[in-house]
């Protein structure tokens, strides 16, 4: 016999008395579309534990998973974009960026921060999609710069984690400075003997891609992210050809020896500590 048995038939549960789930308690992988526990996936440093996809994140995320025990210094964290060509579209660019300093809680698409990895000391640069679709604008190349000087006056490695739809047009030419600014920049911490790690994540593209994120002592990435110049579509209509599968993803750049190395975002900490020890 069962140890329970229904004696009652026809139990109706008021609505008021029912109980949902709570909201964000579940993610569901975008790819395989299998669910599991929002904590689990966190601690699996926001990838799929099915498929392994490569969830997008924030300089925040980054941090976290970077830095020993989440501890950082955040570097000229107030920093925020000017509107040198009073620039405006469906609205002002003064209107977009307040917008989205509100809705997204950051001052630009870039923060740099110090701290230790592994015991190892390092300044991180990391840029963040959700601001403007990561474009590189004035405050994102004046916050890289700043990062570099900071690396090069107490001599330390630099890492910069890219994450860009490419430079930011509401700014121009301002935005395409910040190209050379930065590659000078980096120059100086070659000369210094100071190593710089560029981390490319999904997407790298168009002037971030054509400057710093590419001049990396290691230039590594993670599975499948999103690497180019111009997208996909843009190169496939001005070609008038049929591209390759795989074209423009990670292992397609590494293929043609683009990148060092490609890892996992799980093994990201150990990976750089080890290659900075590998080099030091």
């Amino acid at each position: 016999m069962s140890w329970f048995k229904r004696t009652d038939k026809g139990i109706q549960t008021p609505t008021e008395m029912k109980r949902e789930a709570p909201d964000g308690l579940w993610y569901q992988c975008p790819t395989c579309k299998k669910a599991m526990h929002t904590r689990e996936h966190k601690l699996n440093a926001f990838t799929c534990i099915n498929c392994n996809y490569h969830e997008k994140i924030g300089s925040e995320a980054y941090f976290q998973i970077l830095f020993d025990d989440g501890e950082y210094n955040e570097l000229d964290a107030n920093l925020h974009s000017g509107d040198p060509l009073k620039f405006i579209d469906t609205k002002s660019y003064v209107d977009r960026v307040r917008a989205t300093e509100k809705k997204s809680g950051l001052k630009d698409a870039a923060r740099t921060a110090y701290g230790k990895m592994s015991e190892i000391d390092i300044v991180i640069t990391c840029m963040d999609f959700s601001f403007i679709g990561g474009s590189m604008g004035s405050v994102v190349g004046e916050k890289i710069a700043r990062g570099i000087a900071y690396a090069l006056e107490h001599k330390l490695p630099f890492l910069m984690i890219s994450k860009s739809g490419g430079a930011r047009m509401m700014e121009a030419g301002f935005s395409l400075m910040q190209m050379a600014k930065t590659s000078a920049r980096l120059a100086q911490l070659a000369e210094a003997k100071l190593p710089y790690i560029s981390l490319l994540t999904d997407p790298t593209t168009g002037g971030v891609t054509a400057s710093y994120a590419m001049l990396g002592d290691f230039n590594i990435s993670e599975p499948e992210a999103l690497i180019g110049f111009a997208g996909p579509r843009v190169i496939k209509e001005t070609i008038g050809k049929e591209l390759p599968k795989g074209f423009q993803t990670a292992e397609f750049v590494l293929e043609h020896g683009f990148l060092d190395f490609i890892v996992d975002r799980k093994d990201l900490k150990d990976k750089l500590a080890s290659l900075l020890r590998m080099i030091q």
